[in-house]
């Protein structure tokens, strides 16, 4: 059984947003924040914006795509009812960011994306919360809906354990996807189904094991019922729009990583091994070395478990 856990750690390492991307980001979001609260106050005194990051980045699963692109989502939130459209108010989000990068902001369904090109894009969906009520979202010509991203943070940070073991799986599910020719599931998709599965099954010290036997859960579940229901508000499945050619792609890609990940663990050679990760992993993945592995210790390891692992950290 070839041993590919130290190939793992060398790929984790390749997919992390490192810190001088990170800290370019963080720069960029406090000046963007500075530029929306000076709009407001200038233009709509009584809308006070406040800010929270969310998603992938509050989350610490955030990755780098294999374009070198990652991204950023910090929410705006205003703490009235807003007596315009849930449009126009983005769209003053969108004037008070606009200018501020070369290429003028997008103007999405769910937020306002400005693109710091070939870098990173940093997101802003915009909320209002009134007292009793939960916080609203607000969608580019469909009002506002029902959305509580913090409770879907703080849900992930009670499934996450000590080690960092579920943040890693994450990641990889997610470069996995990035890497897929055919569109796939979200990164809170991914989120989701790893979260659900990792309860069922052993998270070993070896991570090409964990993924393998999570990649398995995630399958199993999927087959009983094809859905991935977000576990905060609104509570919507992230697969009801799925045709049957989309969901067929995901399941049929799923099911051949599935069965090359299986192949990757029986073999003993750990080159051999890791051209079978490599190609669904994508060139980041490192390449072993061309000798077979010690299968005394590889069982020793697998039989050790979770108990002695340690986080690995990004740059």
């Amino acid at each position: 059984m070839a041993n590919c856990n130290d190939l793992f750690s060398g790929y984790h390492g390749e997919i992390c947003i490192g810190k001088t991307k990170r800290d370019r980001m963080i720069g960029s979001k406090e000046a963007l924040r500075k530029r929306i609260r000076k709009w407001f106050k200038d233009n709509h005194p009584d809308y006070d914006p406040k800010f929270f990051i969310q998603g992938s980045h509050k989350m610490k699963s955030g990755i780098r795509t294999k374009d070198d692109i990652c991204d950023l989502d910090d929410g705006v939130y205003f703490f009235r009812e807003p007596d315009v459209t849930s449009t126009t108010l983005q769209g003053w989000v969108w004037e008070a960011v606009n200018g501020y990068t070369e290429t003028a902001p997008s103007h999405r369904q769910k937020c306002i994306r400005s693109m710091f090109a070939g870098d990173y894009e940093i997101d802003h969906p915009v909320y209002y919360k009134i007292d009793g009520q939960d916080y609203r979202l607000a969608i580019k010509n469909d009002g506002y809906q029902d959305s509580d991203p913090k409770a879907m943070v703080e849900w992930f940070d009670n499934q996450k354990d000590k080690n960092g073991k579920l943040i890693r799986q994450v990641m990889y599910l997610k470069s996995w996807c990035d890497q897929h020719p055919n569109k796939m599931p979200s990164g809170l998709a991914m989120t989701i189904l790893a979260s659900n599965a990792k309860d069922k099954i052993a998270m070993n010290d070896r991570d090409d094991i964990t993924f393998r036997d999570l990649l398995k859960e995630i399958q199993k579940a999927l087959n009983l019922k094809f859905e991935c229901v977000v576990p905060a508000i609104p509570n919507d499945d992230l697969f009801a729009d799925y045709d049957e050619n989309r969901k067929k792609n995901f399941m049929t890609a799923l099911n051949d990583l599935i069965t090359d990940a299986d192949e990757a663990l029986k073999n003993e050679n750990q080159l051999a091994s890791s051209k079978l990760w490599k190609r669904h992993l994508g060139d980041r993945f490192p390449e072993g070395k061309d000798e077979k592995q010690n299968n005394s210790y590889t069982s020793a390891v697998v039989s050790a478990g979770a108990s002695t692992s340690k986080p690995w950290a990004c740059e």
